[in-house]
């Protein structure tokens, strides 16, 4: 035999024994998530535990909530999506709690509202120190996932609850927030919503000053749930990256919620990321556009049955019968993270599912314990594991320190004042 056999076969071996030659998709994904743990942008169970239990932990128990008390807060929210068993399954090393409040409060009733948000977040945090640890920097989030623990952030879903006043934004950072989305649902007094009339063409002149005291101090500002004038002049505005905590790309979901092309353009030049969320509606046009012939179908039938309920069921009821509801799978979110890396680059996508905010995710991915679906379809359409972990986690790491670094360079800078009523 000779002598160069054996060298071939042993060099055929370690080749096919290289990193991400032989593996198969599901081994990248979990490679990737072993490396780097998700860091996802977007929980809402704070609001769950408002609204099944009036923020008492007494009975409330993190191992297993998928017997939680019912919510009228979401849809077939009959099920909490979030507890330590699945987080763990998740892969999720670092979370972002929203601290929201709804956007039909007052601006005083939203601030006191989301103070209380923070401090059962806090609690909650503290009831379990040995999976999950209180963040407030990238370090503290760097130290939690070496400890093995979950690090969790705060993170303020609508400019609502900072009341009009910087004085108000400094103390919520003084509190623990380290994001605020610059609305919900609705305008401020200050900036337009992606989900209401244009009132300001954008931000205000106060507007632009809360995204730059934001940066000064080091909070990033979030543009999921804002206009696409409002996102263009707060990245004109921001000196520090922003997020897009929960959202996905407008070009394959026409969603008013989602990110237009022109503004993931702009993504590379401002260092932001877009993390994409995983609500059915906002992830599927097919389903968004049967969703809307339903609402359509519905009103018909209420013009047809006025003050006669009742005889709206059957005929609704065939028309579901005949129309089915769409599907939604990894495969839809896949589509998202691909046209934002055609956009905007690898370096600027991240994972901000939405759990406990809305109905159950796609198909395989219901709660927080099915992220790795997602990975694996990604590295079946050819990504890299170091692309993944960029996605997992990196990226948003990268963009806190960011942030927390422009906030140094402005350590000599005074707070912006503004007067008071």
């Amino acid at each position: 035999m000779s002598l160069f056999r054996p060298l071939a076969i042993a060099l055929a071996a370690s080749i096919m024994a290289a990193p991400g030659l032989s593996q198969t998709p599901e081994q990248i994904a979990a490679a990737a998530l072993d490396a780097a743990p998700i860091w996802d942008g977007h929980n809402d169970l704070p609001i769950q535990l408002r609204e099944r239990r009036s923020n008492m932990l007494d009975h409330f128990d993190l191992h297993d909530t998928t017997n939680e008390p019912p919510s009228d807060y979401e849809e077939d929210a009959s099920a909490m999506h979030t507890d330590l068993p699945r987080l763990r399954a998740g892969k999720v090393g670092a979370q972002w709690w929203s601290v929201y409040v709804s956007a039909n409060q007052s601006e005083p009733e939203a601030v006191a509202a989301v103070l209380e948000q923070i401090d059962v977040t806090k609690r909650l945090i503290a009831r379990y120190p040995d999976d999950l640890t209180l963040a407030l920097t990238a370090d503290d989030v760097a130290a939690g996932m070496a400890q093995g623990k979950i690090a969790g952030m705060l993170g303020m879903e609508g400019g609502h609850a900072i009341g009009s006043s910087l004085a108000v934004l400094r103390q919520m950072y003084a509190a623990g927030a380290r994001y605020l989305t610059l609305t919900h649902s609705k305008n401020t007094s200050w900036a337009d919503s992606a989900t209401d009339d244009p009132k300001h063409g954008g931000l205000t002149d106060f507007g632009v000053n809360v995204v730059r005291e934001m940066n000064r101090l080091g909070m990033l500002v979030d543009l999921s749930h804002v206009s696409e004038a409002t996102m263009h002049d707060a990245l004109d505005a921001s000196g520090a990256p922003v997020i897009f905590s929960h959202s996905n790309a407008r070009a394959i979901n026409g969603h008013s919620r989602n990110v237009p092309d022109s503004v993931l353009a702009r993504m590379p030049g401002n260092g932001g990321i877009v993390m994409v969320m995983f609500l059915r509606n906002f992830t599927s046009e097919e389903l968004r556009q049967h969703l809307a012939r339903r609402r359509a179908e519905i009103t018909r039938l209420g013009a047809l049955f006025p003050g006669r309920p009742d005889e709206v069921v059957a005929p609704l009821a065939a028309w579901d019968q005949a129309n089915p509801t769409p599907q939604v799978t990894p495969s839809h979110v896949a589509d998202h993270v691909d046209h934002i890396r055609k956009l905007a680059g690898i370096d600027h996508i991240g994972i901000g599912g939405d759990y406990d905010g809305m109905p159950p995710g796609p198909v395989g991915m219901e709660d927080v314990s099915g992220y790795r679906l997602l990975f694996e379809e990604l590295a079946r359409r050819g990504y890299t594991q170091d692309e993944l972990e960029a996605i997992s986690s990196r990226n948003m790491m990268r963009v806190m320190r960011a942030a927390e670094a422009y906030a140094a360079s402005q350590q000599d800078m005074d707070p912006i004042e503004t007067p008071v009523g």
